[in-house]
């Protein structure tokens, strides 16, 4: 089963707008006028109909990791927990870091570890 690894969509004037949770839902008024919405974050695709279509650039879990290390993001509030929430790729995530979240985060969905154990592998490939 694949799953959405980033809802993402590009406006006709080329605004990209990321919807990174369930409830993150982003608008955006284009140059052309309309409105345009994403929302569903990682668990659905929501989306406003357009006279002007967008273009969809959404990624899934099946897509080469490549496209994935670069479009799944992960949140953190740095090491000691206590900075403002800032999302990063997988690909600028420290190897450190992504062995503790596999050690630590134990409620994450098994595809979302699969992901970071692909990319350790990748690392370890490439190196």
């Amino acid at each position: 089963m694949k799953h959405i690894v980033l809802n993402r969509i590009k406006t006709p004037d080329e605004t990209i707008l990321i919807s990174r949770h369930r409830h993150d839902y982003v608008t955006y008024v284009d140059k052309n006028g309309e409105t345009y919405m994403v929302d569903g974050g990682t668990d659905e695709l929501r989306r406003n109909v357009n006279t002007e279509p967008f273009e969809e650039l959404s990624i899934y879990s099946d897509a080469p990791h490549y496209e994935v290390r670069q479009g799944f993001f992960w949140g953190t509030r740095g090491k000691d927990g206590n900075q403002p929430v800032e999302f990063k790729p997988l690909k600028a995530l420290d190897t450190d870091h992504i062995e503790a979240i596999i050690q630590t985060q134990k409620k994450q969905p098994r595809w979302r570890i699969k992901i970071f154990k692909a990319e350790l592998a990748f690392r370890k490939s490439v190196l």
